[in-house]
């Protein structure tokens, strides 16, 4: 067997075969008087160097201003006139805006020029406000129709809220939405009827509430005015029902609500009663009756001072206490009245003297209001006979009203351009059942008792 060198191929497979060392040569060394020499100025450098003293030189391109076109500089030219003319128009409706109160702008603004702003200032800024405040205001400047002339319009004006007070409104997933009348509100509204003009005000919308209303007043007896959501105003994002905009005296008028935010600018207007929540044993609204009607039959000047006296007070309770009071002098004056005429007509009937037949004793007679209680209740009888005995009189009354609103809907759209041009229905148009039967609109209806 012959033996494998150390140097063979098995050797160069483990490790490569060094390099041979070159010989080393000593470094030169740089001699101190040698330069260092700077580098290339093509190579990029980190450092800054100091400005020269005769400042950044010029490259010789023109400026922008001199560059323009001038169709740009034209369009500059414009711009800054239409801004100056912008600033001057502002300026001087700001002046006009400043201007002094007319006769016209306060009543449609429903001020008195004591009460409205009397600085340049302040007339501008109220006028300002009023171009963003289109949208917050009623629907219309005035809410209700001009008053009749007397003795046709009564004197006084009530204005009722819907939710909670007449009526409450529930809804669960069994049912859906239910309504349910407040105990005595049929009596209510055919009784203070007679000493108030009626006017519902609801904060819903008038395709909800119209509804509800009907119900209550089948006839239209009762409640002269309906105000629907489209009359209120916004204030701050709240709901408010803004009297001013009512054209009534406002001394004249009554407001009954279940939230004070609601009539949040005339307050002292407002009697605000609880909320009425389904109690079938609820007595609240008919309570009311007696106070109510006896700031009608005595007609005070101005409503407000009554109603403020009674602020924060429950009111049947303490009209009542008032009301005995009144009632308990009253019979103490005709005992006094009463025992002098007996010992006036003995002391005659001693001389021969015959007096006036005297009324009963024990028997003190009724006071005023009593008197015209009493008026007012045989009224409410009567006008409630008249409604029984001639309900199919009024049914087909209403009926037919029903028919003609119906046969004065459009039927598309040619008919209802027709309307919006002034144009009426032919009867020809109309279906057999309007040509039937002639309309009865609601002024015919019988007046009441």
């Amino acid at each position: 067997m012959s033996k494998i060198s150390p140097n063979g191929p098995s050797a160069a497979k483990g490790k490569l075969p060094e390099r041979p060392s070159e010989p080393e040569t000593p470094a030169e060394p740089i001699p101190r008087s040698m330069p260092i020499e700077p580098l290339s100025a093509s190579l990029p450098s980190l450092d800054v160097s100091p400005e020269e003293p005769g400042g950044p030189q010029r490259t010789g391109a023109k400026s922008s201003k001199g560059s323009l076109s001038s169709s740009e500089r034209k369009r500059r030219f414009m711009g800054r006139v239409s801004l100056a003319v912008l600033a001057l128009g502002f300026g001087l409706n700001a002046v006009y805006m400043g201007r002094e109160w007319e006769e016209d702008e306060l009543k449609a603004k429903k001020m008195k020029i004591e009460n409205a702003p009397s600085t340049r200032w302040a007339r501008t800024k109220e006028r300002f406000t009023d171009i963003f405040d289109y949208f917050n205001k009623p629907a219309w400047p005035e809410l209700l129709p001009p008053p009749y002339p007397p003795p046709h319009q009564k004197p006084l004006t009530l204005i009722i809220s819907l939710d909670d007070l007449l009526i409450t409104s529930t809804w669960d997933r069994q049912h859906g939405w239910r309504t349910a009348k407040r105990p005595g509100v049929d009596y209510f509204l055919a009784y203070i009827s007679q000493f108030y003009e009626l006017v519902v005000f609801t904060s819903q919308h008038s395709y909800t509430a119209a509804p509800i209303l009907d119900k209550l007043d089948r006839y239209n007896f009762f409640i002269n005015h309906r105000l629907f959501r489209e009359s209120t105003r916004s204030i701050n994002g709240k709901i408010v029902k803004d009297l001013s905009y009512l054209n009534r005296d406002l001394s004249k008028v009554i407001v009954l609500d279940t939230d004070a935010e609601h009539i949040g600018t005339h307050l002292e207007n407002a009697i605000i009663i609880p909320k009425w929540k389904g109690d079938p044993s609820d007595k609240g609204l008919v309570a009311m009756i007696p106070f109510l009607e006896s700031i009608s039959i005595y007609k005070p000047a101005d409503l407000r001072p009554i109603i403020q006296a009674y602020q924060g007070k429950d009111i049947p309770l303490e009209y009542g206490r008032k009301e005995a009071e009144a009632k308990a002098r009253h019979v103490e004056e005709w005992k006094k009245k009463n025992q002098m005429s007996i010992s006036g007509s003995s002391f005659a009937s001693m001389f021969g003297i015959s007096s006036a037949p005297q009324t009963p004793r024990g028997v003190p007679p009724p006071t005023y209001l009593e008197q015209k209680r009493r008026e007012a209740q045989m009224q409410y009888q009567e006008e409630q006979k008249y409604l029984r005995d001639n309900k199919e009189q009024l049914e087909n009354l209403l009926e037919q009203d029903q028919q003609a609103m119906a046969a004065e809907i459009p039927g598309n759209l040619w008919e209802a351009i027709d309307q919006f041009k002034g144009k009426k229905k032919h009867m020809d148009d109309q279906p057999p059942a309007a040509q039937t039967s002639s309309p009865v609109s609601s002024s015919s209806q019988p007046a009441k008792a």
